[in-house]
Order: structure tokens, then sequence, then C-alpha cells
């Protein structure tokens, strides 16, 4: 009988999944990871995080009994702190807008999880990620794995992971990838599993408020001029970092609306316009990709630039003599915001991905 760690985090899709790999006959070992969470004044602890509250910890719990698992809990919130809040927060203060859903699958779920599975002798790691593997032979007739869209478009995660490389995915089972949301709610029902009422939390796990407002709290605010295309000078801001490209509210401009189009870090300048037209582009510049397969350049692809964005037709060529990538869209983009994840599509795969600068 395989072994496998399934984490479970008390909400629907984490249970299920856990309950399908025990039908289809594994091993199953719960674990819930608790991950770093902002502590109030004096080091006293303050809002959980809402990936792993107390309330979440006992919901997993519970299910693990019914379902006659052996539950553990992995504390990984230095790592979680020192890997995916530092990098969000070292994103911001350079002007970008990170992702940190994409790095905490690379370094947390798929990373330290997966290495604890494996030093324990325990063959895969499974979460309830709405996203599908395929097992497939390459030319060379090595076996592959490749990374496809769940069967529910609208639930579809496999944006969040393109970052997994093939020794991970040898490794990784998701249980609900061929599943609707409303049939893993059904099945929740027929495994008699206590998670139906539980809100499915679409926020940024570690940050409890608004995003700025955690900004505010870790970084200094620094003055500088908010200006237009011609360098007139409108207003004031107090941080670049509590702005995004395309961002309309908040800008306290009068005669709008103003959209932000750009940031100079080295002038301090926050650039908008009130041509919302200024913000399409046809191309963008990639660092750090990373191919799930190999794939030869250039290439066809369909790429989101952001989670719900719909993927457009773009074409994605090597800069020469150079780690950066150049993506050239069939037709304009809007908002291309440097910090993001690109991801590139064919059909129902994914074929990787990259950050864009």
């Amino acid at each position: 009988m395989k072994k496998v760690i399934c984490a479970m985090s008390g909400g629907v899709d984490s249970s299920v999944a856990a309950a399908l790999l025990k039908r289809a006959g594994f091993n199953v070992i719960g674990v819930f990871m608790k991950f770093w969470s902002e502590p109030e004044k004096n080091g006293l602890v303050g809002a959980w995080n809402r990936c792993c509250s107390p309330e979440a910890e006992n919901r997993a719990r519970k299910v693990a009994k019914i379902l006659k698992i052996p539950f553990y809990v992995f504390n990984f919130e230095k790592e979680f702190k020192k890997r995916i809040v530092d990098y969000f927060l070292d994103g911001y203060k350079k002007g970008l807008t990170p992702n940190p859903c994409v790095v905490c699958n690379k370094e947390i779920k798929f990373g330290l999880l997966l290495e604890k599975a494996l030093a324990l002798d325990v063959e895969y790691v499974a979460t309830g990620h709405y996203t599908r593997k395929q097992k497939t032979e390459n030319r060379e007739q090595k076996i592959e794995y490749r990374l496809l869209r769940a069967k529910d478009r609208n639930k579809d995660q496999s944006y969040f992971l393109w970052m997994l490389n093939q020794k991970q995915l040898k490794r990784i089972l998701f249980p609900i990838g061929n599943f609707t949301r409303k049939e893993v709610e059904n099945l929740a029902r027929k495994f008699k599993l206590p998670v139906l009422k539980v809100k499915k939390s679409v926020e940024i796990c570690f940050v409890k408020k608004t995003i700025n407002d955690f900004l505010k709290h870790h970084l200094k605010s620094k003055a500088g001029k908010i200006v237009d295309t011609n360098g007139k000078v409108l207003g004031f801001h107090q941080g670049l970092w509590f702005y995004t490209i395309g961002q309309r509210k908040g800008l306290k401009l009068p005669a709008g609306p103003w959209y932000v189009l750009g940031k100079d870090l080295r002038k301090n300048l926050l650039i908008v316009t009130k041509n919302e037209k200024d913000l399409e582009k046809k191309e963008l510049i990639v660092k750090k990709i990373n191919w799930i397969r190999a794939s030869r350049l250039p290439l066809k692809v369909k790429a989101k630039i952001r989670y719900r964005h719909q993927p457009a037709p773009a074409t994605i060529t090597k800069i020469l003599n150079s780690k950066f990538y150049i993506l050239k869209f069939a037709r304009r983009q809007r908002a291309i915001t440097p910090g993001q994840s690109v991801v590139f599509y064919q059909g129902q795969e994914v074929l990787g991905g990259g950050v864009i600068i």
C-alpha cells in the first residue's frame, strides 16, 4: 500500500482529497501545516493566518478522525516568514507586485513538505489544488509528467503551479482535479465531512485586512511626487509600494479618473495617466523562466498575465546573450504588472512560466 501525505487545511477541497485517496486504497497521512502569522504589539499573537487558524486545525483533525487516518502538525512558521513573507515585502520595496502563492507552492507545499515526506519514506504528497497531471512518454521514450488545467475551469489553479519541476510532479497527486467544485461538495456530503460551511479564502493568507494595511505596518513611508506622462506634478504619494499598475482607486487626484501607469524607483515618482489606452502593451520581458517540460523556442503559446486573465495568444523568444525572454502578444494587453507571474499554456497543458519585469 503506497503512502501519501495529504496536506489538510480543514477546508472542503483538501478534506475531500484525503477521503478520495483513502477510498483509492492509499495509506493516507493527514498533515496540517502551520505558517507564520503577524504578531501583535509586544510579541503577542495577532489574528491567525487564515490557512492555519486553531479552528482550521480542529476541523482538519476531525476529518482525519472520521477518515481513520493519522494526523500530524508540521510547524513551518520560520521557513514561511523567510521564504514567503520576506520575499513579498522585498518585492513591494522594489516597486513590484509579487505573487506569494506561487512561491509558497514551490518552496513550502511542494518543497519543504515534499522533502519531509521523502525523508519519512512516503512516496507522494497530495493537495486539494484544482489541477491535473498526466504521465506521458517523450521522444526518447522517457517518462515525463504534464501539468494540466482542472476540469472546473472556474476553479482551475494551474496558474499558481508553474514553478514545479519533473522531480516534484512525479511525487505529487491532485485528487480533485477531475471534479468540479459542486462535485467536490457533493463528495463531502457523501463522506459526511463537517466542512461544507467553511468559507473559501481568496485573499493572501498572512494578510489580515488589506495589502496596504500590511505594507504600512512593515514598510516605512517614503513620500514622493505623482506626475503625469509629461512630468507635470499632480500630487504626492507616501510610498511606491502602495500602488500597482492599472490602479484607479485611492489616488486622490483632482479631475480624474487617473490610472497608475508606472513607477520610477530612482526618482521615487509615481507616473499616472488619464488615457486608459496607455495601459495597453503588446509585449513584456520575462525572467526566472521555468519549463515544466523542455520546449523549443520561438514558441507560440497562450499566456496568462494574472490569475483571472483570459489566456492570450503570444510568441515567446529568448533575448540573445541574456537570461531574459520576450513575450509578444497578438493583441495589446491591459496593465501588465512587473512582479506578477506570466504562465504559458498550450491547450490544456501548462508549459511553464516566469516573472514579469
